[in-house]
């Protein structure tokens, strides 16, 4: 048994869900958790995930596994085909830094725990939460483009000509930006590599605005 405890505008479990299907893993069940009516503050997903936080996988017998990148590669672990990390020690390295650039490093400062904060105990009105997470994402997307437009072992993709972790932390950077209204064109390292990766229907099909539940567009 697959679980997957899911909801469309999350972008961690937009990461984990183009690895599923990179893997050809179909979750037996997807339990939603609308993240905007409050339902991973339930009590139901309090016993799952004490981070009141999505993604959360449960794999076969064992404990939920939580946190998108630790998911990705519990995953490429157990389903070792396609890779998607390096088979060399630097190689893996590169991919992890690209990679935590956007899940560490931007797409935490933007999720509903701290868009909540910013409004309901520190007051900040809704222009001023929305300018927080366009700076945040642009922050991250003009040091991607910086790292990928001059470092050597970028190729198709983040990192060479195969698919890695760092690709699919890269398109969900971009789907926030479209999310938040954050102009990618100065971005056009990002933009061709995310592009490259929505003609694979493993990314394509993951898409936030592919999930039930989700708007036409944002």
């Amino acid at each position: 048994m697959t679980r997957l405890y899911s909801f469309w505008r999350s972008l961690a479990t937009y990461r984990v869900r183009i690895a599923l299907a990179l893997k050809g893993v179909v979750p037996d069940e997807i339990v939603i958790v609308d993240l905007t009516t409050g339902d991973q503050h339930g009590e139901a997903y309090d016993a799952v995930n004490p981070m009141h936080a999505l993604p959360t996988l449960v794999d076969g017998e064992g404990p939920p596994l939580v946190q998108s990148l630790a998911i990705i590669e519990y995953l490429d672990e157990t389903r070792p085909e396609p890779p998607l990390l390096p088979a060399d020690p630097r190689g893996r390295a590169r991919v992890r830094s690209l990679a935590l650039m956007v899940a560490a490093d931007s797409h935490p400062l933007m999720v509903p725990r701290v868009r909540e904060y910013l409004e309901h105990t520190l007051g900040v009105a809704e222009p001023a939460r929305a300018a927080w997470c366009r700076h945040w994402i642009a922050t991250a997307l003009a040091a991607l483009e910086r790292r990928l437009s001059t470092e050597p072992e970028t190729g198709r993709f983040c990192h060479g000509d195969t698919v890695s972790l760092a690709d699919i932390c890269l398109v969900s950077q971009v789907a926030g930006a479209g999310f938040f209204g954050v102009d990618t064109a100065p971005y056009p390292t990002v933009r061709r590599i995310a592009e490259a990766c929505s003609a694979i229907d493993a990314f394509a099909s993951a898409h936030p605005l592919k999930q039930p539940g989700a708007p036409a567009t944002v």
